[in-house]
C-alpha cells in the first residue's frame, strides 16, 4: 500500500511538473534594447545574436554562414550597444549592418 501511495504522489509530481517544462519561451526580439541584451536578461544572448545574424543574413538573401564574421559582428554589436544601451537592439543590428554594405 505505502509502495502504491509513493508512485502515486511521484507520478502526480511528475504530470504537474511536464507541462511547465516544456513550456516554450517566446522573445519578441524587436523590443529588446541593447541594455537587456548585454545584461542577458531576455535570454542567452550568444542564441540571440546568433538569431540576428540570421534575420539580417536573411533579409539580403545571404545563405552563407562565415562563422569568423559572426563573431566579430557580436563583438561589435555589443561594443555598440556598451555605448548606447537605451537603444533598440535591432536598430543597433541594422546601423552596423548598414556600415558593412
Amino acid at each position: 500500500m505505502r509502495l502504491w501511495l509513493i508512485t502515486l504522489t511521484l507520478s502526480s509530481i511528475i504530470v504537474a511538473i511536464s507541462p511547465a517544462a516544456r513550456a516554450q519561451e517566446t522573445i519578441d526580439v524587436a523590443k529588446i534594447t541593447c541594455e537587456q541584451f548585454l545584461a542577458g536578461k531576455v535570454g542567452d544572448s550568444r542564441s540571440i545574436t546568433i538569431w540576428l545574424s540570421g534575420y539580417y543574413n536573411g533579409t539580403r538573401k545571404n545563405t552563407v554562414v562565415d562563422v569568423s564574421a559572426v563573431q566579430s559582428d557580436a563583438t561589435n554589436i555589443m561594443d555598440y550597444c556598451i555605448t548606447h544601451p537605451n537603444e533598440n537592439l535591432m536598430d543597433a543590428v541594422t546601423t552596423h549592418f548598414a556600415k558593412k554594405k
